[in-house]
């Protein structure tokens, strides 16, 4: 079955992960993505643990990098040399039968290779760039290198934001900030193809890592710009102590995300609180705000009295709004996620291996996973000739180390 993309041609050159995650969706999507890479391959596949664990699985009679395969899966891949002209020449030619270049690579280096928007849309006037920054192309920072902890997560507000008054500022997951990033790029790309199609023109699409951060904090960002800055989050102090946390007998959490006032009956009868619904000190929203902090200590003890299972009971029979929070085992054993498709096997020549699926579903010409991620220019030979190249040609770049 032909996906949703089928026929759009995309350059992937990026590393880590932006710029990889976009292209995995793309191409989950039906897009023929080719990964471009250094000899030595991206920067992603040189360490050798990730998080404190080993990036690699055993999988049949191997080893599996799985996250790698997580964000390359269905690409092909070329490995070429561009700091010489004979690599950089193949590249302009792939160019020239392409739609989409998508990179994370500095600006600086990317003009030292000629890869940079400028000298690629001489070869293909209709060619869509995309590009991931650190902190924008304007600005004294233009040029700092930035990961999306520091660019993203830190520079935005994002981790002074998270946790509790008086406490550290959080660390962000591996690759949060940058798959928020390349959801953003994917979404850019689309929007410049239809600008395209409507008018011919190709075009340069940036993102940057600072950016995605900031709007993906909007609300905070906002209310600073509006001169009426939010505060942190206390939990023993919740404005809205039905918009909180709150720990079982069974020791798990789950957070409360009610802020509608009819729901503060069903709420007092699922917690056996009846009491509580015409008690004057939390009878309303503005009440209830006004003595958050008794509410949550009350909430507390009672929530403390009975297991998870037991609260999610009470909490469905009276249309309270909850969910549970869950570790990422709990995750990927939970019926809900296998239900909609969160995960799917594709199969490397090693064994099957379980993936994250992208989080769009289409009626027609849904995602799918065909393949797992390409070897270091495991497809060179393969595009090589697509592009028009003899096998004499092939054999003469490979000994002057312009491909693998």
């Amino acid at each position: 079955m032909s996906g949703i993309l089928d026929g759009l041609k995309i350059i992937e050159m990026g590393h880590f992960v932006a710029i990889p995650a976009a292209g995995a969706m793309l191409a989950d999507w039906g897009a023929a993505v080719i990964k471009v890479e250094p000899l030595t391959g991206e920067l992603l596949r040189v360490p050798k643990r990730y998080h404190g664990v080993d990036k690699t699985i055993r999988l049949g009679e191997s080893k599996v990098d799985w996250i790698i395969q997580a964000h390359n899966r269905n690409k092909k891949g070329l490995a070429l040399d561009l700091k010489q002209d004979a690599g950089r020449e193949i590249l302009y030619r792939l160019v020239r039968q392409s739609d989409v270049f998508m990179t994370n690579y500095e600006i600086n280096s990317l003009k030292k290779l000629k890869t940079d928007y400028a000298t690629l849309s001489q070869f293909n006037p209709k060619l869509v760039y995309a590009i991931v920054t650190g902190y924008g192309t304007a600005g004294p920072d233009k040029d700092e290198r930035g990961f999306d902890w520091s660019a993203a997560w830190a520079r935005s507000g994002l981790q002074y934001l998270i946790g509790e008054p008086g406490t550290s500022p959080p660390p962000q997951r591996g690759g949060m900030m940058d798959r928020v990033t390349g959801t953003n790029i994917v979404a850019g790309v689309l929007a410049a193809l239809w600008h395209r199609q409507q008018t011919g023109k190709g075009q340069e699409v940036e993102c940057s890592l600072y950016h995605t951060g900031v709007w993906t904090a909007l609300s905070d960002i906002q209310a600073a710009l509006v001169g009426v800055p939010l505060g942190k989050h206390a939990r023993t102090m919740a404005p809205n102590p039905l918009h909180n946390t709150y720990r079982t007998k069974d020791n798990r959490w789950f957070q409360l995300v009610m802020a509608q006032a009819e729901i503060w009956p069903g709420f007092c009868r699922a917690i056996e609180m009846p009491e509580l619904e015409i008690d004057p000190r939390f009878s309303t929203i503005e009440a209830r705000e006004q003595n958050c902090e008794e509410l949550v200590g009350i909430l507390d003890r009672v929530i403390a009295s009975r297991d998870m299972a037991e609260w999610e009971r009470r909490f469905r029979e009276n249309k309270c709004i909850y969910g549970r929070v869950q570790t990422p085992t709990d995750v990927v054993n939970d019926v809900q996620a296998k239900e909609n498709g969160f995960f799917a096997e594709v199969r490397l020549p090693q064994g099957d291996l379980k993936l994250v699926t992208t989080p769009v579903n289409f009626s027609d010409a849904p995602a799918t996973l065909r393949c797992g991620a390409p070897e270091i220019g495991q497809d060179t030979g393969e595009i090589m000739r697509s592009l028009g190249y003899s096998a004499l040609e092939i054999t003469g770049f490979k000994e002057q180390k312009v491909i693998l």
